[in-house]
């Protein structure tokens, strides 16, 4: 059994993109779809705009999603290789959730181009900058991170918190909430053993309660788009368990934005289905990596290159 997974923030990088949309007219088509649905160049900005710019959170969510759905738009159009016949599950870290909507047909690209740009726009505006921040901590499962942020949250002033954001692997979980609570967080966390805490380069602290504002326009947004059962079960973040549901699909995807990323069970829970093989279609390699700590005898590979989707056509065909 085989799993497409949707990589999230933090695999982008200036320049993603422009080997796919050189070497294949589907790939473009996806671009200009959406530089079209957003009414901005934003192919422009991933190959040849700054960093800073890429990495605002509402550029770097539908360009992740643009790049990964060139390559499922290549494979399907270069290879005739549909998801549907290929695999068994999609997932996807975070916002990598609606990329993998998408590539099953759940959501057009146009409408989750436009819901990404809000749900960046509405996640950056919930905190202000500098309120909120994030940390990886390193060398701790999930039961002593749990232990931290509670007692990390009866030291805040102002009911200030802290709370754990994604569980990304054994030994990785990154905590989310206010600069002072998360601080004290690290400091707990270095005293009770991780190898390090360190602090991420992001612009908000996501997946914890502080946005409940950009949740709220989620849930709006959401409301009156149209979702189709996807074509293959999709295994959702919050759950970390398949679903064909719209209705449920519709709450999890809102849900999720104040929910942590249960990525460490999901890829276990695919395990536990059956599957032997992870495929990353999208930008950097990520994924894959923590695949590799979570789960080491499933077979993973990164796919994101016209080289790799090649070779990926050869083996699936």
């Amino acid at each position: 059994m085989r799993a497409f997974i949707f990589p999230g923030q933090g695999s982008q990088f200036i320049g993603m993109g422009k080997d796919l949309a050189e070497a294949f007219f589907e790939a473009r088509e996806v671009f200009e779809m959406v530089d079209d649905a957003l009414d901005q160049n934003l192919f422009k900005l991933m190959t040849e705009g700054s960093e800073q710019d890429l990495n605002l959170t509402e550029n770097t969510q539908p360009a992740l999603m643009a790049v990964s759905m060139a390559v499922v738009r290549t494979l399907v159009g270069q290879g005739n290789i549909n998801l549907h016949e290929v695999s068994n599950f999609v997932a996807g870290h975070s916002l990598g959730e609606y990329s993998a909507l998408t590539a099953a047909m759940s959501l057009e690209i146009h409408t989750t181009a436009k819901l990404l740009k809000l749900r960046g726009q509405s996640m950056q505006k919930a905190v202000p900058v500098g309120v909120g921040a994030m940390a990886a901590i390193l060398g701790l499962d999930l039961p002593d991170v749990e232990a931290i942020t509670r007692e990390a949250n009866t030291k805040t002033e102002n009911g200030e918190m802290v709370a754990s954001a994604n569980d990304n692997s054994p030994g990785q979980i990154v905590v989310s909430g206010h600069a002072g609570a998360v601080a004290i967080a690290m400091e707990l966390a270095t005293a009770k053993g991780a190898k390090r805490a360190v602090q991420l380069p992001v612009s908000a602290p996501f997946h914890c309660r502080l946005m409940q504002p950009a949740a709220d326009a989620m849930e709006k947004a959401l409301a009156d788009t149209v979702i189709a059962p996807p074509i293959v079960p999709l295994v959702a973040n919050v759950t970390a368990k398949a679903t064909t549901d719209p209705n449920l699909i519709r709450k999890l995807l809102v849900e999720q934005v104040t929910g942590m990323v249960r990525w460490r069970e999901s890829v276990t829970w695919m395990k536990e289905q059956g599957v032997t093989e992870m495929i990353e279609l999208g930008a950097g390699k990520v994924l894959s990596g923590l695949v590799k700590r979570i789960e080491k005898d499933v077979a993973c590979e990164s796919v994101g290159t016209p080289e790799q989707i090649d070779a990926l056509i050869e083996k699936l065909k």
